[in-house]
């Protein structure tokens, strides 16, 4: 452990290890499969990048997010560590070089989507490569009983067969019993395996829930007491732009994320929450996913989530610096019935997935048994208004027809323009000798990227290419794709809409390979997970804490002492001292208006969560008020 460690202090500049992750890696560096169970913030990534590094040889990551995918590979790059992504949106030669590169080259990290497993041209290059891990990430899409289940993962058997003798790590953040047991099955894990799970209980997070009829006032109630960076999440997209605004008109430093944002648009915004020049980000949840921010105070949830995998997961975004921080839902009576709605319209008729396949064939004039691997710009608004469907209709299905490994949808997919020389030196220069008009292009290329050109795809900007030639930015990518089908070089412009990319060639819609029960049992399935986060929401009986722990299979050791219904208990087991609080803040606020940070201040109360539940009991009562300037003040 000694070689990891000093991985970790040279490429992370962390002095040591996260709790749990160094037993992780020695388990892998003993050549065992192992599963491990880290909630958002533990550091999965470490755990399989860093014994990567101490071992010969290549690992390959399996991911199905091409967008985390892009970022762990940019960030390993930054630490000089060197690293490829195969994802749909790469043409086949691009995949060709990239897959030469990773058996002849200083490769150690090869990312792909499971959906390239099976591809002749992997499967012919990962036998000469010298691989000597596999990383699963997102686990828990191999299970059919999971939240998130991907068919392409059931193609990472294929690749153990390739590979017997390479062990393989698999990360998930959330699995439950069944969908753990999964996990070893589907990927025949072999003995003796490591399983290592850290618990699901958050010391410093507190979970509450709140029925609020007005969700909104009760919304900036909340901003003003808990300080800090903040997490909003809702459904629609509609709804982060109108919340968002809605917060800026109070004077609170807002903004919105939603993926149908341009790649430029949503990484300023991310950006500028990231940095604290906005303090409340507005999103679906296309947000969070791989963004490291720690001192995130808050996560509120507008809407009730679909389930708690992904509740636990987005409210896990909170406090990952160790420091109190909270996650509440807002719901109101209609909540339940509206989920459980949207939930069935998440699951449409089998009718319905064929008829919208249909229609994507006719719109990207496929013939059948073509198209497989193609990936094709998408325009939801488009495709609906053509076609005569709902957008709503047309999104569900998209995602249903992609859960059944047909195709995968990209809603939003950035990848900036590369290049990569074709010809080795000798051979461009004779191209540049016979084609005297390229060669001051040529040349500018070389002297503002160098000779990584020749080895493998470099990021390239257009514009900036343009300003050295004194050129057009529209004339410098004519030439680029000029010498692209020259065969000089290999040109892939910049790509920033939705992809549909199809896995399977182009199926006969009439006998699309629909798995019935399958559909059935997810569908219902997704209900039966719609009724425990309703359950979770609406007890008031037992800690939040442990009702989370005991979902995910975890034996709790107590309650938690946080939470919404533990302070309700603590107030019960001590009515005098809340009742001489009570007193204590409302006489102290007969006296003058305080902010929240100055009644805290002025009353130093022993038990500051029992302090903060009764201000905003009390505010709840009438018998406090905010004002204009958020100050509380007695309600006579």
């Amino acid at each position: 452990m000694e070689q990891a460690l000093s991985i970790l202090q040279q490429y992370w500049q962390y002095p040591g290890f996260r709790p749990g992750q160094e037993e992780i890696i020695a388990s892998v560096l003993e050549g065992r499969d192992t599963l491990a169970l880290l909630p958002t913030g533990g550091g999965k990534s470490i755990c399989f990048q860093v014994p990567a590094l101490v071992l010969d040889g290549i690992c390959i990551v399996i991911t199905p997010l091409i967008a985390l995918m892009k970022d762990q590979v940019e960030q390993l790059r930054k630490r000089e560590i060197q690293a490829v992504a195969i994802h749909s949106g790469l043409r086949k030669a691009e995949i060709d070089i990239l897959l030469d590169n990773c058996i002849y080259g200083q490769i150690k990290f090869l990312y792909v989507s499971p959906e390239r497993l099976h591809t002749e041209l992997f499967v012919a290059r990962v036998k000469q490569m010298k691989v000597s891990l596999i990383a699963v990430d997102e686990a828990h899409c191999i299970s059919q009983w999971g939240y998130d289940f991907r068919p392409s993962y059931m193609r990472i058997t294929g690749l153990r067969e390739l590979l017997p003798q390479v062990p393989v790590i698999a990360l998930t953040a959330t699995a439950t019993p069944i969908v753990r047991q999964d996990i070893v099955e589907k990927l025949a894990f072999r003995q003796p395996m490591g399983v290592f799970q850290q618990s699901f209980a958050r010391a410093n997070l507190s979970l509450v829930v709140r029925k609020a009829e007005n969700k909104e006032q009760k919304l900036l109630e909340i901003l003003r007491k808990v300080p800090g960076p903040a997490i909003l999440y809702v459904r629609s997209r509609k709804a982060t732009q109108e919340i968002s605004e809605w917060l800026v008109r109070r004077n609170i430093s807002a903004s919105y994320y939603h993926a149908g944002l341009d790649f430029e648009e949503r990484g300023r915004r991310q950006d500028d929450w990231i940095k604290n020049r906005t303090r409340v980000i507005v999103a679906t949840n296309a947000f969070g996913m791989g963004i490291d921010k720690p001192d995130v105070r808050l996560v509120v949830h507008l809407d009730l989530p679909e389930n708690i995998e992904s509740y636990y997961q987005e409210a896990g975004r909170a406090g990952r610096d160790g420091q109190r921080s909270f996650a509440t839902i807002l719901y109101q009576d209609g909540d339940m019935t509206s989920l459980q709605f949207k939930v069935t319209q998440n699951h449409p008729p089998p009718e319905v997935l064929r008829r919208t396949y249909q229609a994507l064939a006719n719109y990207y004039q496929l013939a059948i048994g073509s198209g497989e691997g193609q990936s094709y710009d998408f325009d939801l608004h488009d495709f609906a208004d053509r076609f005569q469907f709902q957008q709503a209709e047309v999104y569900v299905a998209l995602k249903k027809l992609e859960e059944e490994g047909l195709i995968q949808f990209t809603e939003s997919f950035y990848n900036p323009s590369h290049l990569h020389f074709l010809m080795d030196k000798t051979r461009l220069y004779e191209f540049q000798i016979a084609n005297a008009r390229f060669d001051p292009f040529i040349k500018m290329l070389l002297r503002l990227y160098g000779g990584e050109l020749f080895t493998g795809f470099v990021r390239i900007s257009e514009a900036f290419v343009a300003r050295a030639m004194s050129a057009r930015e529209g004339d410098t990518r004519a030439v680029l794709q000029h010498l692209d089908s020259l065969k000089v070089v290999i040109y892939q412009p910049l790509k920033d809409k939705p992809q549909v990319t199809f896995i399977l060639p182009r199926q006969d819609a009439d006998r699309l390979p629909l798995d019935l029960g399958r559909l059935e049992t997810r569908k219902k399935l997704a209900l039966d997970k719609v009724q425990a986060i309703t359950h979770y929401a609406q007890q008031t009986e037992r800690c939040r804490m442990v009702v989370m722990q005991e979902y995910f299979g975890e034996e709790a050791i107590g309650v938690c002492g946080l939470c919404d219904v533990c302070l309700a208990q603590r107030k019960e087991q001590d009515a005098s001292a809340v009742e001489e609080l009570h007193e204590e803040v409302l006489n102290v606020l007969r006296a003058a208006p305080m902010s929240m940070e100055e009644l805290e201040e002025r009353i130093a109360p022993r038990d500051r969560e029992l302090f903060v539940d009764i201000v905003r009991e009390l505010v709840d009562g009438g018998r406090l008020v905010y004002d204009e300037a958020w100050k509380l003040r007695h309600a006579r």
